[in-house]
């Protein structure tokens, strides 16, 4: 079941892990994987004994665009063959059970998972049943287990939100857009020259207002002011919208001073 319109354009980038979803119950589950998965630069699906079996049309409907990962998913009968061609197998876990085995977050596995595709290794993450989990022997299939940190009284996850979780951290471990930026649109980063003609203009304007005429006091208030405007990244389109304020209220204060004094 190939070929639908209207799919992204989307493709493999790189060496990156294989979902593999044992025993998934839902079609519209799948589906909503495979729309998580493009998100998160994942490509690789793999169905271990689906409940209903495949393909299932509900699965392309709830896949958003994501048709390309579902064309080109495969099915197998055990974990055992799902897993055969793979180098290295993580197991999503919420509640480890009597199992001797390293324990990751979803951080410290998606790290742990680019240095592997790093090597040219090839990689997989266990997803278990959406009601039960993955049981003892799926587990056994794994070199380490992924338990995500979230709050220990309510870690109810659907199956696609799980697989959102690692896919969004497998992006991150290697995106390169930092973590915190100004979004300026059309406008600039204001430099500290054009800071310090707007400060010099407010400045000057106080000083003919009588804001700043308690002389004991008007270098600690100049220093506020100044403090105020440089913790921040002021833009160069937010300085001038200042400069017209400060010079509305200066004009605005010479033609009341006119008005009084033709009273």
């Amino acid at each position: 079941m190939t070929g639908r319109d209207g799919g992204a354009d989307i493709g493999p980038i790189g060496n990156s892990p294989v979902v593999i979803l044992v025993r998934p119950q839902l079609a519209d589950n799948i589906g909503a994987v495979a729309r998580a998965m493009g998100n998160g630069g994942l490509f690789h699906l793999r169905l271990v004994a689906p409940r209903d079996g495949w393909p299932q049309e509900k699965a392309w409907r709830n896949a958003s665009g994501a048709d390309r990962i579902l064309d080109a998913l495969t099915v197998h009968e055990t974990v055992a063959e799902a897993v055969a061609d793979l180098h290295r197998v993580f197991a999503t876990c919420p509640r480890p059970r009597h199992i001797v085995k390293q324990v990751l977050t979803a951080r410290g596995a998606a790290a742990e998972l680019r240095a592997v595709c790093a090597r040219d290794l090839r990689a997989g993450l266990l997803f278990g049943p959406e009601r039960a989990g993955l049981d003892n022997d799926d587990m056994a299939q794994a070199d380490a287990l992924v338990r995500y940190p979230l709050n220990p009284a309510f870690m109810s996850l659907n199956l696609a939100q799980a697989v959102m979780v690692m896919a969004y951290e497998w992006w991150t471990a290697e995106e390169s857009v930092v973590p915190r930026r100004l979004m300026t649109n059309e406008s600039r980063v204001a430099t500290k020259a054009e800071l310090e003609n707007f400060l010099a203009h407010l400045v000057g304007e106080l000083d003919a207002c009588g804001f700043l005429r308690n002389p004991p006091k008007r270098p600690g208030m100049v220093r506020n002011i100044r403090h105020f405007f440089g913790r921040g990244e002021v833009t160069e389109q937010e300085l001038r919208t200042l400069h017209g304020v400060v010079t509305e209220l200066a004009l605005g204060r010479r033609m009341r001073g006119r008005e009084e004094g033709e009273a």
